[in-house]
């Protein structure tokens, strides 16, 4: 196995769209690829994971201990050809001065030789104190080349390349033309996701012909095949729990936000997944659960209040018991209404709330949560859902909660971040759970093997009845 680190000087340097093209071009080559994301991020990863043709799996110092970390990546990038791990915003950024939680820091820990993709536009000699400042900044990392993106012409590489060359010791791998069709369009929070984007696989092979034609993909695999493994990863466990639930996940483009590794952890912990689309299906799925990950409904709305049949059976089967959890654009879509650019549409309204949408986020970065006593997740007689003093997650969201019932209970007590109200998170109700945060399963928070046994015991207590999903349809 060999791996390397796609990483930049700064955000927004087409690092995204260069490390797509590059694992897709490297699969056409016949390759297995192994996808990797640092930080809490949902949308780069789809990205990824289409290239690739597998899922791409999320590498942060916030929700992951380090040993987690090297486990789960020692778990996906043992098997694959090549593993890429691709950075977030720039090399040596993060939120600690030091740099302990930074992309440098993640290439150390992993033994990752580090990749930089430079955006050249309005540079040209001068883009060699800005590696040459890279170069030395931390030379206990490998920078072992630089991709130019978005060159102008012939004569614009040329005077990159000779810099380059001249004052630093860091080959170049490439240089990629300045073209349209190479970028994808962003909005509110990034790029649009490949499940949104109308034509994601022509534009993912668009790339990877672009890249294959302009960066030297041999030289790339023998800087990752040349990677030391990383030291002191520890054996991923692998124990599973025989399926006797069915949770059922909406999966669609107005909700694909879902860690790769949460699935595998439903699945491990006994739940077997069935999916559904929102937008389309008038019948949720025979199932115990429901899970509704965030993404972009208020992209949607229109769609999902033209489905009345599947929102009227959702409410009814959540208020007849049906164990649920939603994040974020769940949270949004259980809600009565949402209201964008002065467009208002009608939700599900299971959660006393209107969900409107702002120019501005109104929560985003890491939040810490205290999980409530009566949790009822922690009702179970299971292990313990949550561990430690604070349960660590994230949230990004420009909606916020108006009209919002007084009465409500919550599952945690904010800490830090924003949540429904700056001081909870996690709307109670019947047998759901709806709030802001993301959640990550992890040594500090079991919340997909607690889910799921919070589904077991409610289908257990109902005996041979069936489902309240099954009862609303």
């Amino acid at each position: 196995m060999g791996h390397i680190l796609i990483s930049a000087a700064h955000k927004s340097s087409g690092k995204t769209m260069v490390t797509t093209g590059l694992v897709r071009a490297l699969a056409l080559r016949g390759r297995k690829v192994a996808t990797f994301k640092k930080g809490p991020d949902y949308i780069d990863p789809k990205w990824l994971g289409e290239a690739a043709g597998t899922p791409c799996y999320n590498l942060d110092f916030h929700t992951q201990s380090d040993d987690e970390i090297k486990a789960l990546f020692a778990e996906h990038a043992s098997s694959a050809d090549i593993a890429i791990i691709e950075g977030n915003k720039g090399l040596h950024d993060g939120v600690d001065v030091e740099g302990s939680n930074s992309n440098a820091a993640l290439a150390k820990m992993l033994a990752a030789p580090v990749i930089l993709v430079v955006d050249a536009s309005g540079i040209t000699r001068g883009i060699a104190p800005l590696l040459k400042g890279y170069e030395v900044f931390d030379t206990s990392i490998t920078i072992a080349g630089v991709i130019l993106n978005k060159v102008m012409g012939p004569r614009h590489e040329e005077k990159l390349i000779a810099a380059v060359e001249r004052y630093t010791d860091i080959p170049v791998l490439g240089a990629i033309r300045r073209n349209a069709k190479l970028g994808v369009d962003e909005r509110h929070i990034g790029l649009i996701p490949s499940n949104e984007h109308p034509a994601a696989r022509a534009r993912i092979d668009t790339l990877a012909e672009e890249i294959a034609a302009q960066v030297d993909l041999d030289r790339i695999e023998a800087i990752a095949a040349g990677a030391p493994a990383p030291l002191g990863a520890p054996a991923h466990e692998t124990t599973r729990v025989r399926p006797d639930v069915r949770i059922a996940i909406a999966k669609d483009p107005a909700f694909g936000f879902y860690y790769a590794d949460d699935l595998d952890a439903l699945k491990k912990a006994g739940a077997q997944l069935v999916y559904f689309n929102a937008l389309n299906d008038v019948y949720l799925p025979t199932c115990d659960g429901l899970f509704l990950g965030g993404g972009f409904p208020e992209t949607q709305m229109k769609k999902l209040e033209a489905n009345k049949t599947l929102r009227t059976r959702i409410k009814a089967a959540i208020e007849a018991g049906l164990p649920t959890y939603a994040e974020c654009g769940g949270l949004m879509y259980l809600s009565r209404s949402i209201s964008w650019h002065e467009d208002s549409h009608e939700m599900v309204g299971v959660i006393p709330a209107d969900s409107t949408m702002h120019d501005r986020p109104q929560g985003r970065g890491y939040v810490h949560l205290r999980p409530a006593d009566n949790h009822p997740w922690n009702s179970t007689g299971e292990a313990c859902t949550f561990e430690g003093d604070y349960v660590p997650a994230h949230e990004f969201h420009h909606s916020r909660l108006d009209n919002i019932d007084a009465d409500l209970t919550f599952a945690f007590e904010v800490l830090r971040g924003q949540g429904v109200d700056g001081a909870h998170d996690g709307i109670v109700m019947h047998n759901m759970v709806a709030g802001y945060a993301h959640l990550r399963s992890t040594s500090r928070c079991h919340w997909a093997e607690a889910f799921t046994a919070f589904v077991r015991q409610k289908k257990q207590q109902r005996g041979g009845a069936a489902s309240p999903a099954q009862i609303a349809g």
